[in-house]
């Protein structure tokens, strides 16, 4: 049997405006519009979930058990003794997911612009370049068309075994 792994959040990378950048448990960092999000959900101009299209209340997003929770949202649960208990305006990841669009990764964007000027530069083709580093042309034609992340090991290969080139990463 398969098993299905549940979308969650690990972190909120930013928030500007509407829009929030989190990183999902699958590693990607994806964008989520809240105007769009919170229209097509039909959040009405009266109800407390409104209060989220005022950009000051919306930054008050935290993460909470690895979804977006917001607790200056007016909601209410009824307790099966009759009581009302304030709980956290919520929405769940696979919606969040679902809403969302991947985040351009401007580290990596510009890793397939320098593979294809250095490929370019050793009077490589894209399908030499793949044969001699062990890939598909295919694989190369994405990777330097900003379609496609490439994993350090393959990188390496690419660049060190296909371009003959040092592969050299710094965190600064």
């Amino acid at each position: 049997m398969r098993k299905i792994r549940a979308p969650r959040i690990l972190k909120i990378n930013w928030i500007d405006g509407l829009s929030i950048s989190v990183v999902f448990n699958n590693g990607e960092s994806r964008v989520i519009d809240f105007s769009n999000l919170l229209q097509d959900l039909g959040v009405q101009p009266d109800s407390p979930e409104a209060i989220l299209y005022d950009t000051k209340a919306f930054a008050n997003v935290t993460l909470n058990e690895q979804t977006l929770s917001w607790d200056n949202v007016e909601q209410h649960i009824s307790l099966r003794n009759g009581e009302k208990k304030k709980v956290p305006y919520e929405i769940g990841p696979d919606i969040l997911l679902k809403y969302s669009k991947a985040e351009k990764s401007y580290p990596s964007s510009g890793i397939g612009q320098m593979i294809r000027d250095t490929r370019i530069r050793n009077g490589m083709s894209q399908k030499e370049l793949a044969l001699v580093s062990g890939t598909s042309r295919t694989y190369i034609s994405k990777i330097e068309n900003d379609r496609s992340d490439v994993e350090l090991d393959t990188l390496r290969k690419i660049v060190e075994t296909g371009l003959g080139k040092k592969l050299e990463i710094k965190i600064t």
